[in-house]
């Protein structure tokens, strides 16, 4: 398992965690109300990769029991994962933004954040409240995840003059 190259403006900084003062949006907590949640951990904007490669833009919201991912334009739920089906988040070794979300039972989630950093440290804690399970963190600079149920891609990640070169690949059938 690699280490992560830190930001050196995401070493010491305060955490807010609520980016998009979901309180105060009445269609936001009127989705986390629907589904019996109520304080939430973490609302920022994100960007999602679809399984075809389109990146779309989404809210995503932590609360102590689940991820949300909503769609800014319709103001509708897009999906809301359980805490307790992730299995464990990919981050790359390297000063980007993307992230994967490993949930064995459904699809992977890939994303990118500026605020990845403060996002995985929220999700981590939120998990160790849930006795018997503990969330894996893996920084490697290759890894896989299934886009859709019977697509998986490989995120790579590379360290170029003047940033980092990400390329997500389709993996062949073997």
């Amino acid at each position: 398992m690699g280490v992560k190259m830190r930001r050196k403006t995401s070493l010491h900084r305060d955490y807010r965690g609520g980016y998009l003062k979901a309180p105060s949006q009445p269609y936001l907590m009127k989705i986390l109300n629907k589904q019996g949640d109520q304080q939430v951990l973490f609302s920022d904007k994100v960007l999602k990769f679809t399984g075809s490669g389109k990146m779309k833009r989404r809210i995503l919201i932590l609360t102590e029991f689940a991820i949300y991912v909503i769609d800014p334009d319709t103001d509708a739920l897009k999906r809301q994962i359980a805490l307790a089906a992730v299995e464990k988040m990919y981050l790359s070794e390297l000063n980007d933004n993307f992230f994967a979300v490993i949930i064995p039972t459904e699809y992977d989630l890939l994303m990118a954040s500026t605020r990845k950093t403060e996002l995985i440290t929220k999700i981590v804690e939120a998990a160790k409240s849930s006795p018997d399970y503990e969330l894996e963190v893996v920084c490697s600079n290759r890894f896989e995840y299934n886009a859709s149920a019977d697509l998986v891609k490989e995120v790579q990640f590379e360290e170029v003059e003047g940033g980092v070169k990400t390329r997500i690949l389709k993996k062949e059938a073997c």
